[in-house]
């Protein structure tokens, strides 16, 4: 059985910068103003304080990303309601919420949720026709694994 979930020309993109990474997205997310104006944001605590500011546009914050965000933004994906992931993370600093962030991009994966987690791919992603059109995206079928016997 094929699962099937239509994503609407207006996404939901998800969006995370580590500390050491906030500066890079900002710069990103202004460089690609116009086209984010198309799509509902919705970011981590700080990362989407900063988003505000920089884009002056509201968008929906969760709690910051170590104090469960990463989770909350992971369960989104799992229910469905998020269409994309931009994630800016450092790969030279060690975080203390690593399994979180495993965590979240296993969720990305097992969702088939498209992600980035540099500039160069958020912009391939951002600037692909589909983002900006209906898709119609293939879940995979998870059901042996749910009926499995322990």
């Amino acid at each position: 059985m094929i699962n099937k979930r239509i994503l609407s020309k207006r996404k939901r993109i998800a969006i995370i910068a580590h500390d050491n990474k906030k500066k890079d997205l900002i710069d990103w997310a202004v460089y690609n103003m116009q086209a984010l104006s198309r799509h509902e944001l919705i970011a981590t605590g700080t990362t989407g304080k900063l988003l505000e500011d920089a884009l002056d546009r509201p968008l929906k914050k969760l709690l910051s990303g170590p104090l469960g965000g990463d989770q909350q933004i992971g369960a989104l994906i799992a229910e469905g309601n998020i269409d994309s992931l931009i994630f800016f993370w450092d790969p030279m600093e060690a975080q203390p919420h690593d399994p979180d962030i495993k965590a979240l991009l296993r969720v990305a994966v097992t969702w088939n949720i498209p992600f980035a987690c540099d500039r160069a791919t958020a912009d391939f992603l951002l600037t692909s026709p589909l983002m900006h059109e209906e898709y119609t995206c293939i879940i995979p079928d998870y059901s042996d694994y749910v009926k499995r016997k322990i």
